[in-house]
């Protein structure tokens, strides 16, 4: 790892041939780059990907005019030189992880590269001793001020039908993916956890004994729902998206909606303690109501009848068979 950086030259001591390698390998980068991104996003968000698909050509048109730039000053050969052999030069994020990032972060990502691209032709211009060589740096860092411009104008620039039908995809994956696996989740933790945790908790009047037994009944459910979310649909067809990030929704959340209620018995009073889960109860149910009439479409007197009535008779039935 040392020794990566310490073989790192500095962008100061490039000749004028290596600053023009540097940033013919920096625009075949990017240009991959959007080009993959293009790629990714084309199923889904069309027109978000023809801007991506212009980017590409524009960046690939860049490396052409700098390469013949090149070929008239310094010949046929370029030498290989990339932005991780230059310190302190900026880098780039692994293509790879556009599969991990929403469509405004891909955006976002975008407005940065064009940025950086900028001020890197700006400081290489200034640099420069060629007059046709400094007029072309030049031209290309007011050429990538406006790619940034057009990347930060992105999500108005599509604020047209197709655009307005990616934002629904994207907000319909993001249900998909997130909220639906998450708010199972949350009910089932919330909910399934009442009667075990209360019962117990009735039944000893024990804050530690509760308090062990819910932690149990918490993990336990949190393990369960993610593996079951995550193995259930692989997501190719129903298109709700990877199963590791709906398992790791679905299994956090029953397992916080489990130790909501769960971890008030660190309190060593027992009413004290069992007074402030009653509260948390009916937060988390409350909450889980406000989450399915807003991302789910669900009537608000629909997710009370189902959720906080459901939820109270469980709870009633804990306290029942614990009292009992």
């Amino acid at each position: 790892m040392l020794q990566s950086f310490t073989n790192r030259r500095n962008f100061k001591d490039l000749s004028e041939a290596e600053v023009l390698a540097l940033a013919i390998s920096s625009e075949e980068d990017d240009a991959r780059i959007y080009a993959t991104y293009a790629q990714e996003l084309r199923e889904e968000y069309p027109a978000t990907a023809a801007v991506f698909d212009e980017m590409a050509d524009e960046e690939n048109s860049h490396r052409k005019m700098l390469i013949d730039a090149f070929t008239t000053r310094f010949g046929d050969v370029i030498p290989l030189i990339r932005r991780e052999h230059v310190a302190g030069y900026y880098n780039r994020s692994p293509v790879w992880l556009v599969q991990n990032l929403g469509l405004e972060r891909i955006r976002e990502e975008a407005q940065k590269m064009e940025r950086d691209a900028q001020n890197f032709y700006l400081t290489a211009a200034g640099r420069s001793s060629d007059p046709a060589t400094r007029k072309l740096l030049g031209d290309l860092a007011e050429a990538e001020g406006q790619h940034e411009q057009s990347a930060a104008k992105m999500s108005v620039d599509l604020e047209t039908e197709a655009g307005d039908a990616e934002k629904a995809t994207a907000h319909r994956q993001f249900v998909l993916t997130w909220v639906q696996p998450g708010l199972a989740g949350l009910m089932d933790g919330s909910v399934s956890t009442l009667a075990p945790i209360f019962a117990t908790a009735f039944a000893t009047q024990d804050p530690k004994t509760t308090l062990l037994v819910g932690l149990a009944a918490s993990i336990g459910a949190g393990i369960s729902m993610g593996f079951t979310e995550a193995a259930h649909d692989d997501g190719v067809i129903s298109g709700r998206g990877a199963p590791w990030k709906r398992g790791l929704a679905s299994g956090i959340m029953t397992t916080l909606g489990g130790l909501g209620h769960a971890l008030p018995y660190l309190i060593a009073d027992f009413w004290t303690a069992t007074f402030i889960a009653f509260f948390v109860v009916f937060v988390e149910l409350w909450a889980i109501a406000w989450i399915q009439n807003r991302y789910m479409e669900t009537s608000f007197r629909k997710a009370i009848f189902q959720v906080v009535l459901g939820g109270g008779l469980v709870l009633a039935v804990g306290i029942l068979i614990g009292g009992g």
